[in-house]
């Protein structure tokens, strides 16, 4: 629950507010009812609620608003490193004045007293959140992605840290998502035009072993592979003797 509560304040941070409820959403559905289970599903609501009001959803704004505070209020006013106590009283202020996210910044979202961002996060996280805002918006290649994931999977057991760090900066960094997104991009097709190539030097490989093998066995006279045949005969009936 703790990588998928981070990557969503994380999210969050960023600007994706719609998309921020993907990781919560996918924990809150695996967990029993209780105060976890109320934490995350006040916040889908929360971020949600704000994700309205930005689309000058008013009353769509304002009823999410009124739910989401009937989860949070409950709940210890910290939690899992999450002030829910602030997170009410902005729910409050944007049920009371839905229009009001266009007259001043949006309420942020503190993990342990603090923004998060991708940065912050480990590589369960980062790739959780990366997931999320490319499923979010269309632009993206959902192959290039999941190839530049399983990259930074792999780098995350290595000393490399391109991959890793491409994704964090495409969840951060709105303004310059696309740009981050075509250097991303350079880099899978790079990677696998390279693994292709070690495929295709494997195989020709193969083929030239092959060839030389057949050249070989063609310039053994007959007289010597009857011979050989006959001695591997006599070895293989003295070790079923033994």
């Amino acid at each position: 629950m703790e990588s998928s509560l981070r990557a969503g304040v994380a999210l969050y941070t960023a600007g994706d507010y719609h998309a921020a409820h993907e990781p919560w959403e996918e924990a809150w559905l695996d967990l029993p009812d209780g105060d976890d289970e109320r934490l995350l599903h006040g916040l889908i609501q929360f971020t949600a609620a704000i994700h309205h009001a930005r689309q000058r959803n008013w009353s769509g704004a304002v009823g999410l608003a009124a739910q989401a505070q009937t989860y949070l209020v409950p709940i210890p006013a910290t939690h899992h490193g999450i002030d829910t106590e602030a997170v009410s009283v902005a729910l409050r202020q944007l049920e009371a004045d839905p229009e009001r996210v266009e007259r001043e910044a949006v309420p942020p979202l503190l993990y342990t007293g603090r923004p998060l961002t991708a940065a912050d996060l480990g590589i369960d996280g980062i790739t959780t959140a990366a997931a999320a805002v490319a499923d979010e918006y269309d632009p993206y290649d959902a192959a290039i992605i999941e190839s530049a994931l399983d990259y930074a999977r792999e780098e995350a057991t290595g000393s490399q840290s391109k991959f890793i760090g491409l994704l964090a900066t495409f969840v951060d960094d709105r303004n310059h998502r696309a740009i981050v997104y075509d250097r991303l991009r350079q880099h899978v097709e790079r990677r696998q035009a390279k693994a292709e190539d070690v495929s295709g030097l494997f195989d020709w490989q193969v083929v030239t072993c092959l060839c030389r093998l057949g050249r070989r066995a063609a310039s053994v006279p007959p007289q010597s592979i009857l011979y050989s045949s006959m001695l591997f005969s006599v070895n293989a009936k003295r070790v079923k003797r033994r």
